[in-house]
């Protein structure tokens, strides 16, 4: 009986623990958060239903943990259709363990939004923007970043020079 309640118990503390708040934002509080942050971050645009998304999203939280530990925030801006905000993106971040932020990007028109974060932008998704404040580094990437890739691009980002 104790070994029962003692598992019932880990499960529903596992499931708190990896239960997180998928915040709905818009693509000015994206913006907003890039201006104001004081940390270099790293915001990644991505779908559930998005295979190169997945595949990159299957290393990427690890990659950059093991590169830069807490020296970076880490942003998943889903782009999933509103219809799948919250449950299916939660469900998939639980499935996977994610624990970067996780926001839904509540827009449509992605002609109006994409060129906001980068005027290179065509859509494409997996997209990332890498920004540190500290030396004003600015990168995007229009693609996906392989697991190799991850780390050197980590370094530039928290490099000193520009």
């Amino acid at each position: 009986m104790k070994i029962s309640i003692l598992v019932v118990s880990f499960f529903f503390s596992a499931c708190m623990v990896q239960a997180q708040n998928i915040r709905k934002v818009k693509i000015k509080d994206v913006l907003h958060y890039i201006d104001t942050t004081q940390k270099p971050v790293v915001i990644n645009f991505w779908a559930t239903w998005c295979a190169p998304c997945v595949h990159e999203l299957a290393y990427f939280e690890k990659e950059i943990q093991k590169t830069a530990g807490n020296k970076v925030q880490v942003i998943l801006v889903s782009v999933d259709y509103a219809e799948d905000y919250p449950k299916t993106i939660e469900k998939f971040i639980q499935q996977q363990s994610y624990t970067s932020t996780v926001w839904w990007l509540n827009e449509t028109n992605a002609a109006d939004f994409c060129p906001k974060i980068d005027k290179t932008w065509n859509g494409n998704i997996p997209a990332t923007l890498m920004y540190n404040p500290s030396t004003h580094y600015r990168k995007f990437f229009n693609r996906q970043l392989t697991a190799p890739q991850i780390p050197e691009v980590i370094q530039q980002l928290l490099s000193t020079a520009n």
